[in-house]
């Protein structure tokens, strides 16, 4: 027996909540970005997967708040044609959290969360230096679907440079996930954590 649900009955707040809790484990993207003055803004995503890799692509769904207002790291990606991707660890996950705080537009949340803004190499916003992983990203498309609370807003970015901390690497030039230690999102509060114990290996057929 199975259970049909209407995205149009149940309203965009509860199927919201139905829909992270069947798209799991979503990983997350801690995408840092900077306003046209400078100031630097760092914000969480779970709505996050990689798009390519010729040219190397993400994605990141930046949903509209719940009275339908655009979150000021879209705001700042369409000003600006900026974002970085750092990754989360387990052991930032508490610091992470905090970046999700709706704080007022213009505020630092590397400040905020005690983070360090480490200099880009190749677009104006920061990166995490905390963080083990890095993406610099140029804007290549905004695709909005939907219009107000929730909304999607389609975040395409083009990588052009890779930062990975060394004791990540393996000789391959592969990051080794075995020891990497990201963090997913899951439904309600939850979370998971990629750790050996969780993973197999099953090579394609």
């Amino acid at each position: 027996m199975t259970q049909t649900f209407s995205p149009q009955e149940l309203g965009p707040r509860e199927t919201y909540a139905l829909l992270i809790t069947c798209v799991i484990p979503r990983p997350i993207a801690w995408v840092s970005t900077c306003s046209p003055e400078g100031v630097p803004n760092l914000a969480p995503f779970s709505f996050f997967n990689a798009g390519g890799a010729n040219p190397p692509s993400v994605m990141f769904s930046a949903t509209n708040f719940r009275d339908g207002r655009p979150k000021d790291t879209l705001v700042n990606v369409r000003q600006t044609g900026e974002f970085v991707v750092n990754i989360v660890p387990y052991t930032l996950a508490e610091r992470m959290n905090l970046t999700a705080h709706e704080y007022e537009y213009g505020l630092s949340e590397f400040e905020k969360a005690g983070l360090t803004p480490l200099a880009s190499q190749q677009v104006r916003p920061p990166r995490v230096a905390e963080s083990p992983i890095q993406m610099e990203c140029r804007l290549f498309q905004i695709v909005p679907h939907g219009e107000g609370p929730v909304s999607a807003n389609y975040v395409i970015g083009e990588v052009l440079c890779f930062h990975i901390a060394e004791y990540l690497l393996k000789d391959d030039k592969l990051v080794d996930n075995t020891i990497s230690d990201h963090i997913g999102r899951l439904g309600e509060s939850w979370y998971c954590r990629v750790v050996p114990e969780a993973m197999f290996w099953m090579p394609r057929p």
